[in-house]
């Protein structure tokens, strides 16, 4: 997998990287990836899909019903596969499981993924149309669509547990994960936006401020 960069991308990540609401924070980052092995990929993606195919040989008897019953079809293991590669390289210290991630994976429709982005960034979207003059929406559509062509693209959103979860912040109110993923073009593009209480994580400062002053008290007193 290697790192594209794409100005239009860029903007958005510098505008919206740590966007101060007062007593809120909303942060989201956007990167594109091309699918193209680099480095330990081929290793590792061999490694992925002998994870998957293990899985597989002792589930024999799984019926349709079975969340990696579609994983027999080799075009959705290296879908799979490409996605946790993508973590991989966004994340290159946590150890990612294949079977694990493919439990958190769900396909998202191009319209849910827009409804959810406006609705949660609804804040933000005010600030950008503040400084820019239009949409902020249509301006992600676009960049989007500048690299991987979002009508061909299948959409997936991350949704793992708090133990699996590297995106996680301290005081984060809410969180999403989004991989959209153009099969013809061999790109993936991650888009990730959050939102942290400002005042969450100023109660830790002061608990940490409390905790030190503490400690000086106690090593001046005669004990």
């Amino acid at each position: 997998m290697k790192y594209l960069e794409y100005t239009p991308l860029e903007r958005l990540n510098d505008f919206l990287s740590n966007l101060n609401l007062g007593e809120r924070t909303i942060k989201c980052c956007l990167e594109a990836y091309s699918c193209k092995h680099t480095g330990t990929d081929k290793k590792l993606s061999l490694s992925l899909e002998n994870e998957i195919l293990g899985y597989l040989g002792k589930s024999s008897d799984m019926d349709s019903s079975s969340p990696a019953e579609y994983l027999l079809s080799r075009s959705s293991r290296k879908t799979l596969i490409y996605l946790v590669l993508t973590l991989y390289h966004m994340y290159p210290d946590y150890d990612f499981s294949a079977m694990k991630a493919h439990q958190f994976f769900t396909e998202e429709s191009l319209d849910a993924f827009k409804q959810i982005f406006e609705t949660y960034m609804f804040e933000a979207s005010k600030e950008w149309a503040v400084e820019h003059g239009n949409s902020l929406l249509e301006t992600l559509c676009k960049a989007l669509d500048e690299v991987v062509k979002l009508p061909e693209c299948e959409i997936y959103s991350y949704d793992p547990d708090f133990d699996a979860d590297p995106f996680l912040e301290k005081g984060a109110i809410w969180s999403f994960n989004f991989f959209l993923y153009n099969r013809k073009l061999k790109r993936v593009v991650s888009v990730r936006f959050c939102c942290l209480s400002n005042l969450v994580a100023e109660g830790f400062l002061m608990d940490n401020m409390a905790y030190e002053d503490d400690g000086e008290i106690f090593d001046d007193m005669d004990m």
